[in-house]
């Protein structure tokens, strides 16, 4: 590790990859995590910023002075911004409603204008996040579309970067590799280069019930209408083109109840402040391994930090609200916060 820094952007990447161990007690199979909260961001979405904003300055689409606007759940926004801070451009940023309170105060922290849409419409609806950022940029000068769906240089920068990084760490020694979609790149990009280097190498997609990107990958076609889900950042209402579906190798359902509950699992078991949608990528990795014939090495991305869903994954009562805390140990996941009167008197003091 280096140690000085001329600036931020240069922590991008490079993130620990660590065993885990309780969570998956029992397993005849080594599982790991790259853990991509430890970008300065606190997200994998750090590293398709850089891509996205350097892309466009090489192409001239981004000018000094201009304004960057996007459609994000949040991390990519993040991304952008502290990009942005650095390098002086303006950002815009439209998220659906379902989006954490905590990743709106952090956008707004950053100075970016932040556009809240209903998640509950079409992508075609003239509300939709999309919809809003498109018509956005048609009426903004001097702006750029980062639109992180369809820009090729996401994907490109996990191949060239995110990919052979795992390659590294892993020593080459790597059987299944497992991630979510949202955007596509991180599973596209990773998935592609670790193919290249083994053939046999496995590329499984962890799918959020109610995205559509199941139904696509094994029946070519919308078999169950899109639902709402409350896992952020992953699954999909419609076909990004950086979702390449020949890369993967197989899909796995999980629900929200087993997202969220693998999120307070995973800070109570093995001491991982990460979101939803890393928890929900393992328990697909976990599924995926009860295939499998001979002991093998499994490795999950966890996208981003838990920091982002204490209003959610770690709030009892948005959890119970949900009926997201069965087969959660709360002894184990939370404690109590109480006051010192109450200590005493719990402890049977006198003041």
């Amino acid at each position: 590790m280096k140690k000085r820094y001329g600036q931020i952007l240069e922590m991008i990447g490079n993130t620990p990859i660590v065993r885990l161990s309780k969570v998956v007690a029992g397993s005849p199979h080594e599982f790991y995590a790259k853990i991509e909260s430890f970008n300065p961001g606190g997200s994998v979405k750090d590293r398709i910023a850089v891509a996205l904003i350097d892309g466009a300055e090489k192409r001239g689409e981004l000018k000094p002075g201009g304004t960057i606007i996007e459609a994000t759940s949040g991390n990519t926004g993040l991304g952008l911004a502290l990009v942005s801070a650095v390098k002086g451009y303006k950002c815009i940023f439209v998220m659906p409603d379902k989006i954490s309170e905590e990743k709106r105060a952090i956008l707004r922290a950053y100075g970016a204008r932040v556009v809240i849409t209903p998640t509950a419409v079409e992508p075609e609806d003239p509300r939709s996040y999309l919809s809003v950022a498109a018509k956005l940029v048609k009426e903004t000068p001097n702006c750029f579309y980062a639109n992180q769906y369809h820009n090729p240089d996401n994907p490109e920068r996990h191949y060239r970067t995110t990919g052979p990084e795992i390659w590294e760490q892993m020593d080459g020694q790597l059987d299944v590799f497992v991630a979510g979609a949202g955007t596509g790149g991180t599973i596209s990009g990773c998935g592609r280069f670790l193919k290249e280097k083994n053939p046999k190498l496995k590329v499984v997609c962890a799918d959020p019930v109610g995205s559509i990107l199941y139904d696509l990958f094994y029946h070519k076609k919308i078999v169950d209408p899109p639902a709402p889900y409350k896992v952020e950042g992953v699954g999909e209402d419609m076909l990004p083109e950086n979702v390449h579906l020949n890369v993967m190798d197989d899909f796995e359902r999980v629900s929200d109840q087993e997202a969220f509950a693998m999120t307070r699992r995973l800070i109570a078991e093995e001491a991982l402040c990460v979101g939803p949608s890393s928890a929900m990528a393992l328990v697909g990795a976990i599924k995926y391994s009860e295939k499998l014939k001979t002991p093998s090495k499994i490795l999950v991305m966890f996208p981003d930090n838990g920091r982002a869903y204490l209003s959610k994954a770690f709030n009892d009562v948005w959890m119970t609200e949900n009926g997201f805390l069965k087969g959660v140990d709360l002894a184990k996941t939370f404690n109590r916060v109480m006051s010192a009167e109450d200590l005493y008197k719990e402890m049977g003091w006198s003041f």
